[in-house]
């Protein structure tokens, strides 16, 4: 489909060409939409929102009071409303667009994002099969289910949820299921470009082999703290140290009777690399868990690594 707008019909005044005929329809169906220029990329902020002058869109990441009526902010701009889409502001982007894009989060999906063979390739193998659509160099895998956004989970393996938008390019193949949790463990230490202004460290995951003297089983703590990790990470705006506090804090008291050692440093490590994801500065984390598991009663070596 070539990106020269094509005549069609006219909707409050403005051309539906392919590409707007393709996002209303989109939109028809509950799913936020907005347009990409050529080269794939969204429609730059309009003079007055430049580098977020404007205090950004409210559902943001850093919240706040823009109601620019073009498709400024990327996916934050993305609407299942054809009024806004079909809107004198957003005229001249649909005119120029090169395709159109849609929001995941705001459409309650998941998109896998495998950009080669070989990433499509390890997703058949360690994936769980769901709707599918081709791209141009592999795959979308289309799951049920929000979660956070993140690139480079894997080599050429992309997640995109809240905070993202995917290029449209088709309704796919395949029945979707259930996000599983062997995707949403994927992005627990990679922090998305322009979250925080350092990644966190490696650190090590909490094993038997760290906690031979805990007396839970791996399942029963690995199920624990995936649970608290999430609860962590499902406070992208704000309240994530405090929920690490807090999930430090309930770790801890479960380990009060343990012999030990039950490898509360790699539990918390983790905590604290899930609480940096969605921007908690990382010192500021680690102060927050050291308290959570002092609070509960148990001594643990600082989840400060040097």
């Amino acid at each position: 489909m070539p990106g020269a707008p094509a005549p069609g019909l006219v909707k409050g005044g403005v051309v539906v060409n392919d590409w707007l005929g393709q996002a209303l329809e989109l939109a028809a169906r509950g799913v936020p939409v907005l347009p990409l220029r050529e080269g794939k990329g969204p429609f730059g902020n309009c003079p007055a929102c430049t580098k977020n002058e404007c205090g950004g869109r409210p559902n943001m990441k850093s919240a706040g009071a823009c109601a620019c009526p073009r498709p400024c902010h990327g996916w934050a701009a993305a609407s299942s409303s054809a009024d806004v889409v079909t809107s004198a502001a957003w005229a001249t982007a649909w005119s120029r667009a090169g395709a159109v894009a849609y929001h995941p989060g705001g459409a309650r999906v998941t998109v896998v994002d495998l950009d080669n063979a070989d990433a499509v390739a390890w997703a058949r193998e360690a994936l769980p099969p769901t709707r599918t659509v081709a791209t141009t160099r592999g795959e979308h895998w289309i799951y049920l289910g929000t979660m956070q956004s993140a690139n480079g989970v894997r080599p050429g393996v992309d997640i995109k949820s809240l905070m993202a938008y995917a290029r449209w390019l088709g309704p796919g193949e395949g029945r979707m299921i259930r996000l599983p949790e062997t995707v949403t463990t994927l992005p627990r230490y990679v922090v998305p470009a322009g979250a925080v202004a350092s990644s966190p460290v490696p650190r090590t995951e909490w094993s038997r082999e760290v906690a031979s003297g805990c007396r839970h089983t791996e399942r029963y703590v690995r199920t624990g703290l995936d649970k608290g990790v999430g609860m962590v990470t499902s406070h992208r705006e704000q309240g994530a140290a405090s929920q690490a506090f807090g999930v430090a804090r309930f770790l801890g008291s479960l380990h009060q009777e343990c012999p030990g050692p039950c490898g509360l440093e790699a539990l918390g490590g983790e905590i604290v690399a899930a609480a940096v994801v969605v921007g908690v500065p990382e010192s500021y984390a680690v102060r927050a868990v050291d308290r959570g598991f002092a609070e509960a009663g148990v001594s643990v070596p600082s989840t400060q690594m040097a």
